[in-house]
């Protein structure tokens, strides 16, 4: 009975050890496209302008084929308005960060984890960060799905194709982003964005 259970204990410290070299820090560029507002007053659409992205995330092995992620994205854009920030001036876009901060998973389907396709997803939140002043930012739950490839280059390092799409809740009728003196009102539902992104990652 000793031996089995010395055999049972070395087998778990096997199976942990082979997990931990499946946890994984990815470093991600991308282009994100998609996403608007309304403009309360006129009922014009008011889009996100598609730009470049950085992301990274780290993976934590469940088992062979599961992994626990905290993934953060950004992105500069800006968003184009329907009138002028004041009387009289030029209609000019309205900077804008978004941020994504989600805690979801990845699944290898076809093999072990960091070979071959996957699906991917996250719930968490969205900042909005405004670039002028007399606009506020803005925090909302989102969430992001979506399916990737990775190809291994050696032991420790892969690359990562995906493909992902963004949901955040805004629920907004005409106060969105001000904090006093707003001359755009602007509103929202939701706003739904989409990406593609290349990763390199390190396996550890």
């Amino acid at each position: 009975m000793k031996t089995l259970g010395f055999g049972m204990l070395v087998a778990a410290l096997c199976s942990g050890a082979a997990l931990a070299k499946d946890n994984a820090i990815t470093l991600y560029g991308g282009y994100r496209d998609g996403g608007g507002f309304t403009d309360a007053d006129s009922g014009k659409s008011l889009n996100l302008d598609g730009s470049g992205t950085g992301a990274i995330s780290l993976d934590v092995a469940l088992d062979a084929s599961r992994q626990l992620q905290w993934y953060l994205s950004q992105q500069r854009t800006t968003l184009a308005v329907a009138q002028p920030a004041a009387p009289g001036a030029p209609v000019d876009p309205l900077p804008l960060n978004v941020t994504y901060l989600h805690v979801g998973g990845t699944y290898f389907f076809e093999g072990p984890i960091g070979r071959g396709p996957y699906v991917v997803g996250g719930l968490g939140a969205t900042l909005f960060r405004p670039g002028l002043s007399g606009y506020s930012d803005e925090l909302r739950a989102s969430l992001n799905l979506g399916v990737g490839y990775q190809l291994p280059l050696g032991e420790h390092v892969a690359l990562r194709f995906e493909a992902r799409g963004y949901f955040t809740a805004i629920n907004s009728s005409g106060g969105l982003f001000c904090s006093g003196g707003c001359v755009l009102h602007i509103k929202a539902d939701g706003v739904t964005q989409g990406e593609l992104q290349v990763g390199l990652s390190f396996r550890y």
